[in-house]
């Protein structure tokens, strides 16, 4: 049996094949990806990392930074690291230091139940001085956007 290659009854289907292939698709997704991408980098500039960080990290930083000035001077209070009247003698260090504290080693090793209330915080504190641990509730308040502490 042979199979028959055309007869005059069928049409004749002729496929059109001069369409054209545009790139506007391929243009499409090459613009998306860049509004994607300058978006993303416009984020990262307008909205930095710093602004990120929550008021726990700000109070455990100011504890950081008293304890580290305190241990490294004399002065009482160190600059920038405590409130205006400031009194050495209440502060959470007083019984540590018994006088100097340059040259002590200070050393914060816990900070925990950081609690904010508006611009005013405490905060459980842990310190070592020379080896010797006391725990402490610290005070602190808000200046400006950081914090430091205060009786």
């Amino acid at each position: 049996m042979t199979e028959q290659q055309g007869t005059d009854d069928e049409p004749v289907i002729e496929v059109d094949q001069t369409d054209r292939r545009t790139m506007a698709p391929f243009i499409a997704a090459a613009v998306f990806a860049a509004v994607v991408l300058v978006a993303i980098v416009l984020g990262a500039v307008l909205s930095p990392a710093e602004k990120n960080v929550t008021d726990s990290d700000k109070i455990a930083a100011a504890v950081h930074r008293y304890a580290e000035a305190r241990g490294t001077t004399d002065s009482t209070p160190p600059p920038a690291v405590a409130c205006q009247g400031f009194d050495e003698s209440k502060s959470p260090l007083a019984a540590q230091f018994g006088g100097a504290a340059a040259g002590k080693s200070i050393k914060v090793t816990n900070i925990d139940n950081a609690m904010v209330d508006g611009d005013r915080a405490k905060a459980n504190v842990t310190i070592a001085v020379d080896g010797r641990e006391t725990p402490a509730t610290w005070n602190l308040i808000r200046s400006s956007d950081r914090w430091i502490v205060c009786n």
